[in-house]
């Protein structure tokens, strides 16, 4: 896993930030407090191969096993192609670990408070996250009006571009489950994140910026990626300005693990009582074996009708199915719910009754 990492300041993000930078879209968790800001940055084009953003590196002044030291072993170029991208390929919440929880379920474990677990241990019914994003508290809405996402600190797009192509398959499902690369936030300010980098966008709360910045630059320094040059800038033009701090590894919860409000056992009613029978008088002996072939044929008879009507079943799609997530978006549909054209279990890996709802 990862070892802790020093982040070298962060007094003021306002010098990576542009004159006509946007705003996040409202989240549906309480408004922002009064220290965010809008997060969109000013970026060059991305596409400009030119590395002379690295003109002003300065290796030695980095302190040894700092962020700020990682970024300047990063190698500097501009995004690849997306071809080829597949959200699929990274195994997004697939139980990895193998403590038999999905990954998605262990974030939430991890990053929300006062959690209500279904029986089980995984699946997380209830709770409450203050965001490192915004700063906001708020309870977790399950199924139905869902509000939080599970952030990819380092989109798996923008991974992608900048040099996941050449990870092997177990590798891109490592990098897809990254426990430092994920984060339980707002599913709108996730939204209005896309695939974007430290270039084009921060957190909201400038107070996490350094410590998320520090997280992408540990991401690609692990996983062998790259920055694009205006990334680059961005991220040593914010981490100049960042007080040293420290975060370590963030380790996955054990089933149960935060369970402070377990579900109550289940109440049984007793069961009836009932007198005993007298014993049943002997039977008198008689000839013929009628009676054994009459009840074979009675079983034979009522095994094959009963077989019958195992091969029904429901498709609630309506006709309509989606491959996978991605496809879902495409159409518009997503997040896709129970009984809404196209909804599948492939889509709700969690069982929540909403596909799709994650990004």
């Amino acid at each position: 896993m990862f070892a802790v990492l020093f982040l070298v300041g962060c007094a003021d993000a306002g010098s990576v930030e542009a004159d006509d930078s946007a705003g996040v879209a409202e989240a549906k968790a309480p408004a922002a407090t009064a220290e965010q800001e809008p997060t969109r940055t000013s970026a060059a084009d991305e596409g400009d191969s030119d590395e002379e953003s690295a003109r002003d590196r300065d290796p030695a002044g980095a302190v040894t096993g700092s962020a700020l030291q990682m970024l300047y072993e990063l190698e500097v170029k501009g995004r690849a192609p997306k071809t080829g991208y597949d959200r699929e390929l990274f195994g997004w919440r697939d139980d990895v670990d193998h403590n038999g929880c999905d990954t998605r379920n262990d974030v939430l474990r991890r990053d929300l408070e006062d959690i209500t677990l279904k029986s089980g241990g995984c699946v997380v019914l209830g709770g409450s996250l203050t965001s490192d994003y915004t700063g906001d508290t708020f309870d977790f809405i399950r199924g139905d009006g869902n509000n939080i996402d599970i952030d990819h600190v380092v989109a798996l797009s923008n991974a992608w571009q900048t040099g996941a192509q050449q990870l092997s398959e177990d590798e891109l499902l490592e990098f897809g489950n990254e426990p430092v690369n994920l984060l339980a936030v707002e599913s709108s300010v996730n939204r209005s994140k896309g695939d974007g980098d430290a270039a084009t966008w921060l957190p909201p709360r400038k107070g996490y910026r350094c410590e998320y910045v520090a997280r992408q630059i540990q991401v690609k320094h692990d996983y062998d990626l790259w920055v694009t040059p205006p990334e680059f800038d961005a991220m040593e033009g914010l981490l100049l300005d960042c007080d040293e701090d420290e975060f370590g590894d963030d380790e996955w919860p054990d089933r149960h693990d935060g369970d402070v409000k377990p579900e109550p056992a289940p109440e049984y009613e007793p069961e009836p009582q009932y007198e005993p029978k007298p014993d049943p008088k002997p039977e008198s002996k008689t000839s013929g074996g009628g009676s054994s072939g009459s009840s074979g044929a009675s079983s034979s008879s009522g095994s094959s009708g009963g077989s019958a009507s195992s091969g029904s079943g429901t498709s609630g799609g309506g006709g309509v199915y989606f491959k996978n997530c991605d496809a879902a978006r495409d159409a518009g549909a997503a997040p896709v719910h129970a009984g809404d054209p196209g909804y599948a279990g492939h889509l709700d890996r969690d069982g929540d009754g909403i596909g799709c709802e994650w990004s």
